[in-house]
């Protein structure tokens, strides 16, 4: 049977203690784990939050040869059309040693970075937004306690493949290890971290500049019934894309529980590059970190933004907004009026608004 370790069972590789940084004495005495993730150009990461099945074909009635657990990382060789009867997404994902339903699996990369010795100063103060480039890194909290529901509850607090924060010191260990002061910006509760810098990218000015400036006629179609995004100048479609919405309509067109995409034209009234997301009610809430390329388009907090937790797309899933790619996302937020300023990565627009978002249904 093929095993796969789970991430506790990699916590008997731990390395040093965080040695020279200016850390609380528990956290330096904490285990830095730096994973040795597969060799290989596209990967997949488990992103459900329990343990999935690897097939022998694929077909979900295909025998279980193994099981991938939470964060595990596996080759993501190629992408094929299989058989999951009562699902809408048949895609599975070869990994070398069976196959994986590829709606538990965040497409990802291992590309770590050379780390700065300086950080760039884009406003008043030195800081950089940076995009993580490895499945997945590793923090240390910087000023415990935690105080975010999500933090609290993960048994290790990590960021995601895409996740873009805000970095805002660096300090070398005794080992000479850059590491960078994990932030964010927006919508935190005010916890902060220290992670290995090769695990980050940074996100330059060039990187949001506006696309297509010049064309005012701009509009976003979401359609709930075919779960796609359309992007027009003027009747022309320049994008388009697979999203996740929220909960399905009925005949009359009302939502079938709380979590449905609103229907109707709203204008984008903030933007942001990120943005801790919190909302609902006690057992039915969600807080979400560092969630990128933030549209908001709906006064209750209903957006279009980029989704690490999921590869489902395709299917309505979400509780509310609309989920897409991180790709997708920075292009709808680049793309959309106005542009956003790189320091503080954030825009609030007054009426009448940006770019109008259409959500349809057939």
């Amino acid at each position: 049977m093929t095993k796969f370790l789970h991430r506790r069972d990699v916590l008997k590789l731990m390395l040093g203690a965080v040695g020279a940084l200016a850390l609380p004495a528990w956290a330096r005495r904490a285990p830095l784990l730096q994973p040795q993730f597969p060799d290989a150009p596209l990967l997949g990461r488990n992103a459900s939050q329990g343990r999935i099945e690897i097939k022998a074909q694929p077909h979900a009635d295909s025998p279980t040869i193994g099981y991938l657990f939470e964060d595990a990382v596996v080759p993501w060789l190629r992408e094929v059309v299989g058989v999951h009867p009562y699902r809408i997404n048949q895609r599975f994902v070869d990994t070398g040693q069976g196959y994986i339903w590829a709606p538990y699996l965040q497409p990802v990369r291992n590309l770590p970075n050379q780390p700065l010795e300086q950080l760039p100063q884009y406003g008043e103060k030195p800081g950089m937004w940076a995009e993580v480039t490895v499945p997945y890194v590793d923090l240390i909290p910087a000023n415990p306690p935690l105080r975010s529901p999500w933090w609290k509850e993960v048994k290790h607090p990590r960021l995601y493949y895409g996740q873009v924060v805000w970095i805002d010191a660096l300090k070398t260990d005794d080992q000479s290890r850059v590491w960078y002061h994990v932030t964010e910006r927006h919508g935190t509760y005010g916890d902060t971290f220290w992670a290995l810098a090769q695990a980050f990218r940074p996100v330059t000015p060039e990187e949001i500049a506006p696309l297509s400036p010049g064309v005012e006629d701009k509009r976003i179609v979401v359609d709930v019934t075919y779960q796609t995004m359309s992007c027009y100048e003027g009747n022309t479609e320049v994008y388009f894309c697979r999203v996740s919405t929220g909960a399905k309509f009925d005949a009359e067109g009302n939502p079938v529980d709380k979590w449905a995409t609103p229907l109707g034209t709203n204008p984008i009234w903030r933007k942001l590059i990120s943005l801790h997301m919190t909302g609902g009610t006690t057992g039915g809430g969600w807080d979400v970190p560092a969630v990128t390329w933030v549209s908001l388009f709906v006064g209750s907090g209903v957006a279009i933004h980029g989704t690490y937790w999921h590869n489902d797309f395709g299917v309505p899933r979400s509780h509310g907004c609309v989920n897409v790619t991180h790709e997708d996302a920075k292009w709808v937020f680049r793309w959309t009026h106005p542009p956003v300023p790189y320091d503080p990565g954030d825009i609030t627009i007054p009426m009448p608004g940006g770019t109008l978002v259409q959500v349809v249904e057939r």
